[in-house]
C-alpha cells in the first residue's frame, strides 16, 4: 500500500466518522424538534427529577397579624423598598409556592385628605419560602405626568408609613401562579416590578435546583429602575446554567452595553429565536399589561404550548388566550337568551343583568350596592359572596378560591338567574 493510499483510508475513515456524528446529532436535534412541536417533555425528563416537596402551605384562616422586622431599598433611585415580615409570635411560617402572593388589608388616608379608609391590596414574595420571614418588594407608583391621575394609594402609603416594628393585617399565601414542580428547562420574563414573582423563582431554585437551567430576561428603561441588580449578576457569575440578560429600553448615558445591560430594547420572541437553544421551555412571565398582552400572543404563534406558558398580569388586566376565549365563548352559548336577573337579598333589589353590565360586582355597583372590594382582579377574595341560588361564569380563572356555595363577584358573570347574599 501506497503512502497515497494510506492517506486516502485515513481521509476516508474520518470522513465516516463526521458523518455518523452528523447523522446522530441530526436525528437527536429532529426528535428534540418534533417533542417541542407537540408539546412533549424531552427524552432526559422522563428520568426521575429532583426530589423536591412542594405541598400546599398550610397557611392559616382569615388575616393575621404580621410584624415590619426590616426595610431594604432594592434600587438606585429608592422607588423599590423590601419589607420583610415576621409572625409576632415568632413561630415558623408555613411555606409557600414559589410566585404566590400575600393580601393585605390596612387603613389608609383618602385620597381627598377626609380621613381614612380600608383598602385591600395584594403583593407577591419576593423571595424563596423560609420559615423565618416572608418578603415582598413594592415599588412606589408616583402622580402621572400632568396630575390626571393620583399615585398609588397602597404603594405609597407602604413607603411612607409602613416602619420596622409596624403590623399588618395579612392573609396566607395564595395565588394560582407559581412555579410548577418539574426539572424542565425555565425562561424567567419580568417587566419592571414584575420582578418579584420572577425572584422568588429564581431563588427557590437556587436552593433546590441548582443545576436547573433558567434564562433569566428582565425589562426596564435603565440602570435607575433595575432592582436586585447585584443579587442577579451574583448568581449568574457563580452558576452558568443561569443566564441573565438585562434589556434597557431606553438606557442612560452612562449605562454601558455588556456591563449595565445586555440587549438595548424590549424583551420580545425575536430575541428568544436569537439565544434559546431548542429546548421545550417553559415560560413564566410578570409585567404591564402591554407586555403581557404581546409576549403571550407571540409565544403562541410562535408554537410554544399552552401548557408551557404561565403569566401574571398587573392589576385587574385579563390577559386573552386563544384556548381561553374558547371556554368563554362555550359559556356565553350555555346562556339564556336575553337579561337575566340577578337578585342582592340583604339589599332587597333585584334587577336585569346584560352583558354590557360587566361583572357582577360592577353590576352592584350600578345598582348602588355597596360591596367590598380590593384587587378587582380575583386574587384578594375581598368581595366573597354567598349564592343563595343559580350559577355564575368566571371571566377568568380566579387567584383566590372561592369557598364553596360562593363567588368572586369581581371576575364573575351570571350563568343563571341569581340571588346573591349581597
Amino acid at each position: 500500500m501506497t503512502s497515497l493510499n494510506l492517506l486516502l483510508w485515513i481521509v476516508l475513515g474520518i470522513a465516516l466518522q463526521v458523518g455518523l456524528f452528523l447523522g446522530i446529532s441530526f436525528w437527536q436535534h429532529w426528535q428534540s424538534y418534533s417533542r417541542l412541536r407537540q408539546g412533549l417533555p424531552e427524552a432526559a425528563e422522563a428520568l426521575p427529577a429532583v426530589d423536591v416537596p412542594q405541598k400546599e402551605a398550610a397557611g392559616w384562616s382569615g388575616f393575621r397579624r404580621l410584624k415590619v422586622a426590616r426595610r431594604v431599598v432594592e434600587d438606585s433611585s429608592g422607588h423599590i423598598c423590601s419589607f420583610y415580615l415576621e409572625a409576632e409570635d415568632r413561630q415558623p411560617l408555613p411555606s409557600f409556592k414559589p410566585g404566590q402572593f400575600l393580601t393585605f388589608r390596612f387603613d389608609a388616608p383618602k385620597a381627598d385628605g377626609s380621613g381614612s379608609e380600608q383598602i385591600t391590596r395584594c403583593y407577591s414574595l419576593s423571595d424563596a419560602p423560609t420559615p423565618e420571614h416572608y418578603r415582598i418588594s413594592i415599588k412606589r407608583v408616583p402622580p402621572a405626568p400632568g396630575g390626571i391621575h393620583p399615585p398609588g394609594r397602597s404603594s405609597n402609603f407602604f413607603h411612607d408609613h409602613i416602619e420596622v416594628g409596624t403590623t399588618l393585617q395579612v392573609r396566607a399565601p395564595s395565588g394560582h401562579f407559581y412555579l410548577e414542580p418539574g426539572s424542565s428547562p425555565i425562561v424567567l420574563i419580568a417587566g419592571g416590578i414584575g420582578i418579584t414573582p420572577m425572584l422568588s423563582m429564581l431563588n427557590w431554585c437556587q436552593a433546590h435546583q441548582p443545576g436547573r437551567e433558567v434564562w433569566f430576561y428582565y425589562g426596564v428603561r435603565n440602570s435607575r429602575e433595575t432592582a436586585f441588580a447585584a443579587h442577579l449578576g451574583a448568581i449568574a457569575a457563580a452558576h452558568p446554567n443561569v443566564h441573565l440578560r438585562l434589556c434597557f429600553s431606553d438606557p442612560l448615558a452612562e449605562d454601558q452595553a455588556g456591563k449595565d445591560f445586555h440587549h438595548h430594547g424590549r424583551v420580545d420572541v425575536n430575541l428568544f429565536r436569537i439565544e434559546l437553544p431548542l429546548k421545550p421551555f417553559h415560560y413564566y412571565i410578570c409585567g404591564p399589561t402591554p407586555m403581557m398582552e404581546t409576549l403571550v400572543t407571540a409565544l403562541e404563534d410562535w408554537g410554544v404550548p399552552d401548557s408551557h406558558i404561565h403569566f401574571e398580569a398587573f392589576g385587574p388586566a385579563s390577559i386573552k388566550r386563544r384556548n381561553a376565549g374558547a371556554a368563554i365563548a362555550g359559556d356565553a352559548v350555555a346562556a339564556p337568551a336575553g337579561d337575566i336577573t340577578v337578585t342582592f337579598a340583604k339589599s332587597g333589589k333585584a334587577a336585569q343583568w346584560s352583558p354590557q353590565s360587566g361583572s357582577l360586582l360592577e353590576f352592584a355597583e350600578s345598582q348602588g350596592i355597596a360591596i367590598d372590594s380590593g384587587c378587582r382582579a380575583g386574587g384578594c377574595g375581598t368581595c366573597q359572596t354567598t349564592i343563595r341560588s343559580g350559577e355564575v361564569s368566571y371571566l377568568q380563572s380566579p387567584d383566590c378560591d372561592p369557598e364553596p356555595g360562593s363567588c368572586l363577584m369581581c371576575v364573575c358573570t351570571p350563568r343563571t338567574a341569581v340571588t346573591l347574599e349581597a
